[in-house]
């Protein structure tokens, strides 16, 4: 039995549950005809934080050791609308280390206000054969490092 939070046991709407943060400014384009910020907009405010956590936990080890990842799935749900002008904060950590992926949540929040959460899937695999790998030992720990210190 793991000593780790589940996912589920994870509250991603409290701002309190993080301790990576991404700024993204809110941009006049994201806007829909409804003038608030669109939902594929939310999409890449995720994709901004899940590229600078991913990246500070993985890029330089996961290179050395031969290995990439790649995104197998993102869930986002939708709590508020968020308007121009302004910046969304969006925390970021992980949430579960499997044997070829992890897994790692999300939450936005705008003016102090949580307006979504989302998580996302990561896979392991190696580069040159393009079939997926298991998380190699040294990585792992370094994960599990962080993941004991979430």
């Amino acid at each position: 039995m793991s000593k780790h939070k589940e996912p589920a046991d994870v509250d991603l709407t409290r701002a309190d549950t993080f301790t990576r943060w991404t700024k993204v400014s809110l941009r006049f384009s994201d806007q829909d005809s409804l003038g608030h910020i669109n939902n594929v907009a939310y999409a890449a405010y995720v994709e901004q934080a899940r590229v600078a956590l991913i990246d500070s936990l993985l890029r330089s080890r996961g290179k050395d050791a031969g290995i990439d990842y790649i995104l197998a799935s993102v869930t986002i749900d939708y709590r508020r609308e968020m308007h121009f002008p302004g910046a969304v904060d969006v925390g970021a950590r992980l949430l579960k280390i499997g044997t070829k992926s992890i897994t790692s949540g999300y939450g936005l929040f705008k003016d102090g206000s949580n307006v979504a959460t989302a998580t996302s899937v990561n896979v392991f695999f190696d580069p040159a054969t393009k079939k997926t790998v298991p998380i190699p030992d040294a990585l792992r720990q370094a994960l599990e490092r962080e993941l004991a210190g979430a």
